[in-house]
């Protein structure tokens, strides 16, 4: 089946590491989907934590829109928090995740953990009473940061094979954010076309680029609109 605006999931998708066993578990014992939504989210959300005390709390599972509305549609005879609520259930009960009682505020609140070392020495610790979180403990959970192909779908337009290629090649040859960057100075120039970003790209390689040369390129619009960039600008 073809991507639904010709783009491959593959391509643009950002990539979240988990371990391997976690999938066999999953594709073999798995057969609730809120459960597996669930288990899913919260293995990449405790990717983005840091430090030694990686954990969620309710709070934090209600807050993510994406997974609200992925919840709602799975079980559409029951409300939304109570789908949660059995599908963590079920994650324990499995023994995906790990759960602890916390009394943070005067009220008793359950933290939850991946099934793994470092989750299970921090449930151990809270039950030993050696550690109760406090505010700074609390890590937002940040929207996914798109990949360049998404990027370029969400700027520019469809991604054709010899778009893709060209991605490709700049990611081999040029820092991520030189691409974020050359992108959004090439959207805010009204040059929503991928030659006049590998022009800017290859003027930075040239020229060298830092800090200073950012904030000059932002005004020097007259150059590229009018010097060897013109044609790369649609009108």
């Amino acid at each position: 089946m073809a991507a639904k605006n010709g783009s491959n999931f593959t391509e643009t998708a950002a990539l979240v590491n988990l371990p391997a066993r976690a999938f066999s578990v999953m594709l073999a014992e798995i057969d609730d989907l809120a459960e597996l939504k669930v288990t899913l989210f919260c293995l990449a959300a405790l990717l983005q934590k840091e430090g030694a005390y990686r954990h969620l709390r309710l709070g934090e599972f209600l807050a993510d829109e994406e997974l609200m509305r992925g919840l709602a549609a799975a079980s559409a005879t029951v409300s939304v928090a109570d789908t949660l609520q059995a599908a963590l259930q079920k994650t324990l009960e499995r023994g995906t995740l790990l759960a602890a009682e916390v009394a943070l505020g005067g009220a008793s609140q359950t933290l939850y953990f991946a099934n793994d070392q470092q989750g299970r020495a921090l449930q151990g610790q809270i039950q030993a009473g050696e550690w109760q979180p406090e505010a700074r403990d609390e890590i937002a959970i940040l929207p996914p940061r798109p990949t360049i192909y998404g990027l370029y779908e969400e700027n520019f337009g469809v991604l054709t094979p010899m778009i893709v290629e060209s991605l490709r090649e700049a990611e081999a040859s040029y820092p991520r954010a030189w691409i974020e960057d050359a992108m959004r100075y090439a959207v805010e120039r009204n040059a929503r076309n991928w030659r006049y970003v590998k022009k800017v790209l290859e003027g930075w390689q040239q020229e060298g680029r830092s800090l200073e040369t950012n904030e000059r390129d932002h005004g020097r619009h007259g150059k590229y609109t009018s010097g060897k960039w013109k044609d790369y600008i649609k009108s």
